[in-house]
């Protein structure tokens, strides 16, 4: 694989902080308020954001014979199971190859078995239902009962809106201004929208290159396949990742913005990376992507499932983990992403961040993963051409009051400090989905808990 070159939602800290007031503004009109005068009193600092939401959703889209259709996408465990959200993480073909208990490729979203020299499509997930990382079986993204193929066959096999952007389409489908690949300043983001008329969906993040790359069985690609393990690039030879969470129209709205705030790479025109419909705001959202955008400011918004969004423009010239660090409130953080030159090292409290902006608070200690561990087995989290690395993009927070698991599209690559501020990821755009999830936080720690890189680079 090649190294890769608001208003205020429900439940949001603005909303959490006027809250307590109302019953303070309540009692001064009744005369029953005997304390400090309103101007003296203290103002109550905002709770940390609230564990996502534990949602049950009826089953439905097929699964068992008396199912009913969904009415909208949904992330699904398997066939007709859906759920809030789920993470899959993808090992890499090193410490975990082929497929598990002994199943075989297929590929039901076009294209034949590639013959790589080397794949790896086992995984571990969690999910809304159970937060903690257990063992999957089968090959990721290849059938109805994992929750990659399974999610995304009820959009490709189905009839609802859609919207892919990928930087690494290798021109299927090809996309003005840019060659098989498109650099800085587009954003480094992957992933799929999928929504109903009524503007209800899903998001799917992931960080394979050239997947997913057609929306509809009725729009295939022309020169590849579409599904993981049957595509020219082998972008299952590493680890990768795949997020999924539940969206309502509000959501469907913020997540757009955050995408068009990135600069994703995406051509509206397209029937096999677009079908446009719904709301008359999201239509308009939708047909606005595709171009670069001149932000130079983040924007974070929390969703309705308490999940934090967070969008990184190309402009905005700083080390991408290092921000979501500030944003988050400057809490420690540890990541594991496609780790390679030119390296962001490990920072702790001390080491200085030229390469910033007023608009953010100082970030905290960013830890650089660079091994991990699953049942009992090593595997590596850096970035590099072969079979032991990782091309997810990973973080958790190491230590405070708040238990983040962080999915995120960006790299820990660029510069911390010096006179190329833009340089690798510092100049381009990406999306993060921080989750409150102390269970989950745990799992995907432990996940990525082996060695550490220094805090500087190792001598010449």
């Amino acid at each position: 694989m090649p190294s890769h070159p608001s208003n205020p939602a429900p439940g949001s800290n603005l909303t959490r902080t006027i809250a307590p007031m109302i019953p303070l503004a309540i009692a001064l009109v009744h005369g029953a308020f005997t304390g400090p005068a309103p101007h003296s009193a203290p103002v109550p600092a905002p709770p940390p954001p609230a564990p996502i939401a534990m949602q049950q959703i009826a089953p439905c889209g097929g699964g068992t014979p008396d199912s009913p259709p969904c009415q909208a996408p949904y992330p699904m465990l398997t066939k007709g199971h859906p759920v809030a959200w789920w993470f899959v993480f993808k090992f890499n073909s090193s410490a975990f190859p082929g497929c598990g208990a002994g199943a075989t490729r297929a590929c039901p979203f076009g294209g034949t078995p590639q013959p790589y020299t080397s794949f790896g499509q086992q995984f571990a997930y969690a999910s809304s239902e159970s937060p903690t990382l257990q063992q999957g079986d089968g090959c990721t993204g290849d059938t109805t009962s994992d929750p990659v193929g399974a999610t995304f066959d009820q959009v490709f096999n189905g009839a609802f809106h859609y919207l892919l952007w990928n930087d690494q389409f290798y021109d299927d489908p090809t996309i003005e201004g840019c060659t098989r690949e498109c650099g800085a300043p587009w954003g480094h983001s992957k992933g799929m929208l999928a929504w109903s008329d009524a503007g209800e969906g899903l998001v799917l993040q992931v960080s394979t290159p050239s997947w997913p790359a057609a929306g509809s069985s009725k729009s295939p690609r022309k020169t590849d396949g579409n599904t993981l393990g049957c595509i020219k690039d082998n972008d299952v030879q590493v680890s990768q990742h795949f997020f999924a969470l539940r969206l309502n129209k509000d959501d469907l709205v913020k997540v757009l913005q955050g995408l068009g705030n990135a600069s994703v790479v995406t051509d509206p025109h397209n029937n096999q990376i677009v079908s446009n419909g719904g709301p008359a705001d999201v239509q308009q959202l939708v047909a606005s992507l595709g171009v670069k955008s001149s932000s130079q400011s983040y924007s974070s918004t929390t969703l309705s499932s308490g999940v934090q969004l967070i969008s990184k423009p190309s402009r905005l010239n700083v080390p991408p983990w290092q921000m979501v660090s500030a944003v988050l409130g400057g809490i420690p953080l540890r990541t594991a992403t496609w780790w390679a030159s030119p390296e962001i090292y490990s920072t702790d409290a001390s080491t200085p961040v030229s390469c910033w902006s007023p608009s953010l608070s100082a970030p905290g200690p960013v830890q650089i993963a660079t091994t991990g561990t699953w049942n009992g087995k090593t595997f590596g989290l850096t970035g590099g051409l072969g079979t032991n690395y990782n091309h997810a993009k990973l973080g958790a927070s190491t230590s405070g009051s708040s238990h983040y698991a962080i999915f995120g599209d960006m790299n820990q690559q660029g510069t911390l400090s010096g006179s190329d501020c833009s340089s690798s990821q510092n100049g381009r755009g990406g999306l993060f989905y921080a989750v409150t999830d102390p269970q989950l936080s745990a799992s995907l720690s432990s996940l990525i808990s082996r060695a550490t890189a220094p805090t500087q680079p190792p001598p010449k």
